[in-house]
């Protein structure tokens, strides 16, 4: 498993958690607050450019929040 396929893993996981939530837009805005506080800016950085890539088996609506809230997870030299 390389980095990417672990930043995607444990991106699906944050998803899967918030997936339960009953109010869309509330998991959304929590999946990309949490990678926002959570993850350091190498790790958001590497993770956007694995979703640019593709990243096929990232969960949909991870895929929904990083495209909602891609300003606020890209890293502030990234910006």
């Amino acid at each position: 498993m390389d980095a990417d396929d672990n930043l995607v893993r444990m991106a699906n996981r944050i998803g899967d958690f918030f997936a339960a939530q009953p109010d869309r837009e509330e998991a959304l805005a929590g999946i990309a607050e949490h990678l926002r506080k959570f993850w350091a800016p190498r790790m958001r950085a590497d993770f956007l450019a694995a979703v640019d890539a593709g990243a096929p088996a990232l969960h949909p609506l991870v895929r929904e929040a990083v495209t909602l809230h891609r300003t606020l997870l890209a890293p502030a030299a990234v910006r």
